[in-house]
This record gives C-alpha cells, structure tokens and sequence, in this order.
C-alpha cells in the first residue's frame, strides 16, 4: 500500500505542475494515466462501475466524480483532481484541489479551510479514538468557518478494494462509531461546498455538482493508523 499510495502522490505532484489556463481536464487525464503505465501501475477508476476516465476532475462547483473533457481550463477556476492506482493488488486513493492560475481569494479560503480539515481529521486517527472523532474533526473545522460539510458522499476504508469499510463521513458525533485499531488504513477525504451542502447528480450519471452552484473544494489522504501514530502514506515527504 505504501508503493501504491506513494504512485497516487507523485502523479498529483506532477499534476500539480501542469494545471494552468488553457489546459483540460481530457489533457490532465491522459497524464494520470501515462505516469500510472510508467510505474507499472493500473489505474484504479478507470471501469469502476464503468466510470470512463483515469482520473476524476471536477472543475469550479463540481463536487466529485468530473468527466475529462477537452474544455480548457480558465484563469480564476479551481480544480479538484481525485486519483488512485492498484499496485500489486493493493490501492492508493488521494485527491488535491487546485487553483488555475491566480483566484479569487474566496476559493483560496475555501481551499484552505478544506486542506486543513483534512488534516484536522488525521490527527484523530489513533489507535482508541472513535470514527466518530475523526468525522467530528471535520465538521467542526469546516462549519465553524461558515462552510458546509457534503453529507452525500463520504471516504472509506482501502486495502485490496478500492472501497472498504467503514464508511467515513465528514461529520458526525466524537466519541461515537467503531473504535479504531492499528493496521487499519482509511481514505480521509473532506469534500466542502461554499455554500449549501446539497448536491445532485448530473444525467452523466457521475457528475456530482452543487446545487446552489456555489464552489466546492475536496482534499484526501490514503491514512495508516498506527501505534506511534497516524502515517500519511499519499505524502511525499
């Protein structure tokens, strides 16, 4: 898992490097893809469910799950870029939001906010503590900071599946659900809207967008809990 989720941070790295006006979502796709093939890796989401691309892009007010296409990127749009391979039958899963080119300080607040709730929540997975104060951590931080927490969609355990239990929503009550123990390994993935926390599904059937069309940012770990504490495996160091 560690190769794996090693793979997954080097290819957000270098999409880190190319995302810029006047580059698409079709263009960052083929990448992922490419420097998956590099590292003798598969791409996770390609076929999941049928889902057609390597990697989810959800540009601006969509929430998750984006389709690649050739629209070219804007100056002042955000972009959140999901990502997981499968290496030697295990899976690493992370996902960044960036900015395209400069933006307004509104989204670089949103970005912010949902970055460090990320971490926020990380710093709750230790050995004894409750699901519950992992998904709390969230909650707290995002909504205290007048943003809202998406309820439809949550992270999720990874091992030899792309999706495992348990189910980890990004708000909740602390010190309640399953007690959490060393070897387990969760995706942690906050996924906070502007505005309302309300979202649907476009007719693609995979697009996840905001109601209100308020922007959306999303930011995720692939996250072993250890004895000496929580280790981001998705991280370069």
């Amino acid at each position: 898992m560690k190769v794996a989720s090693r793979i997954v941070a080097e290819v957000l790295e270098g999409l880190r490097s190319l995302v810029a006006p006047g580059i698409s979502t079709y263009d960052l796709d083929r990448f992922a893809a490419a420097e998956a093939n590099k590292h003798n890796a598969k791409c996770a989401f390609r076929g999941y469910h049928k889902y057609p691309n390597s990697l989810c892009c959800s540009p601006n007010n969509q929430v998750v799950h984006g389709l690649a296409t050739k629209n070219q990127l804007k100056l002042g749009d955000i972009v959140s870029l999901d990502f997981g391979v499968i290496y030697d039958d295990f899976y690493g899963d992370a996902a960044i939001t960036l900015p395209v080119g400069e933006i307004s300080d509104g989204a670089k607040r949103l970005i912010s906010v949902t970055e460090e709730s990320l971490y926020c929540a990380i710093k709750m997975a230790l050995p004894g503590n409750r699901l519950g104060d992992v998904s709390s951590a969230v909650q707290g931080y995002v909504e205290s900071r007048g943003y809202s927490v998406v309820r439809d969609f949550v992270g999720h355990g990874i091992g030899r599946s792309l999706h495992e239990d348990p189910q980890i929503p990004n708000y909740g009550t602390a010190g309640k659900g399953i007690m959490l123990k060393s070897g387990m390994v969760l995706a942690i993935e906050p996924m906070i809207n502007e505005k309302s926390h309300e979202v649907k599904v476009l007719s693609d059937n995979w697009t996840v967008v905001t109601c209100d069309g308020g922007l959306s940012a999303h930011f995720e770990h692939t996250v072993a809990i250890t004895d000496n504490g929580p280790e981001i495996l998705t991280q370069i160091c």
